[in-house]
């Protein structure tokens, strides 16, 4: 709908498995190699994330990657066997720390950084060494990768005039979904600000094509295709003041995906990264974070903190200060 089909297939959709191939005991924790926290809880969200961890754990990728150098994909491979095999009770996510700069230039060991930050290079990076080789690929091409086809989603801005009601529509690939919680007392009343019409007049008309004049407007996005795993990320920081939201937001259970069709019932909450933040002397904030995963092949939650790895009850998940969720179909 809207949209040009793919010119070409890079990865089957069909060998995209949903669900645990086999039964998992939790995973290693992993050492915290100074402020890598915000690492360490994103490697363990994408760990415990069934249908990559399938994919990685086949070791399909490193059998045909022609890469010499950095290639994401292999490293990963790599990291996620090692966490779910390893017998020690907690591992050093090294290869991820000699790539630090190579994910993202601006990160540096022993510098707190942002987790969604990290999460979104280290999911562009898997992107990227999908696509190596595959050049002056079109975008709905560059869609059928399996790491889009597992993160990634298509936003339709729809822009409605309203002096002649016509309709413009634009699309627009997505990783995750932010959503404002300053002023929502839950997540399902977040997604429905993100998706209320905004209207448009004064110094904010559009041109309208067919009036070919300023017109006043109103815009509303909404999801024109979900990803096989949905990534939220609660925009808990404000970055002019310097403070932080530590509101807790209600509702992060499966159940709230089905305001919008777009969303199947059948979604479940995989995963969730929550921050803990102190006032240092300098009076700034600090923060650290910490995962806690569904280890859906034996249906128990876990805590992951750094090396620590214990179990949990849904009741902890649903009252810390989430940051990031993953819903998983």
């Amino acid at each position: 709908e809207g949209m040009a089909p793919p010119q070409r297939i890079l990865f089957p959709p069909e060998k995209i498995l949903m669900g645990w191939q086999q039964r998992q005991r939790a995973g290693a924790g992993l050492y915290n190699l100074g402020n890598t926290c915000f690492l360490n809880s994103i490697l363990q969200c994408l760990t415990y994330t069934p249908p990559l961890a399938n994919y990685l754990l086949s070791r399909e990728h490193s059998q045909s990657c022609c890469q010499q150098t950095f290639c994401m994909l292999c490293i990963m491979e790599a990291h996620v066997n090692n966490a779910l095999h390893s017998s020690a009770s907690a591992i050093l996510p090294r290869a991820l720390i000699n790539v630090l700069t190579l994910i993202g230039g601006h990160f540096e060991l022993g510098m707190q950084e942002d987790a969604h930050e990290f999460l979104r290079f280290t999911v562009d990076a898997m992107q990227r060494a999908c696509l190596s080789g595959s050049s002056d690929l079109d975008i709905s091409s560059q869609s059928t990768t399996i790491v889009h086809q597992i993160f990634g989603g298509f936003l339709r801005s729809r822009v409605t005039y309203l002096s002649c009601k016509a309709v413009s529509n634009s699309y627009e690939a997505f990783l995750d979904v932010p959503l404002d919680i300053k002023a929502a007392s839950s997540v399902t009343a977040a997604l429905e600000d993100f998706v209320k019409p905004e209207q448009l007049d004064g110094e904010n008309c559009f041109k309208c094509g067919q009036c070919d004049k300023m017109v006043a407007a109103s815009k509303r996005f909404m999801i024109h295709h979900a990803p096989k795993v949905l990534t939220v990320c609660l925009k808990r920081f404000q970055y002019f003041t310097g403070g932080k939201i530590s509101k807790v937001c209600t509702q992060l259970e499966s159940n709230f995906l089905s305001w919008h069709r777009r969303f199947p019932k059948a979604s479940t909450l995989g995963s969730v990264v929550f921050c803990l933040c102190f006032c240092a002397e300098t009076v700034q904030f600090i923060s650290r974070y910490q995962c806690l995963s569904l280890q859906a092949s034996n249906g128990l939650w876990y805590k992951m903190d750094d090396r620590s790895v214990d179990l949990c009850g849904i009741d902890t998940v649903l009252r810390e200060q989430a940051y990031l969720l993953f819903y998983v179909r």
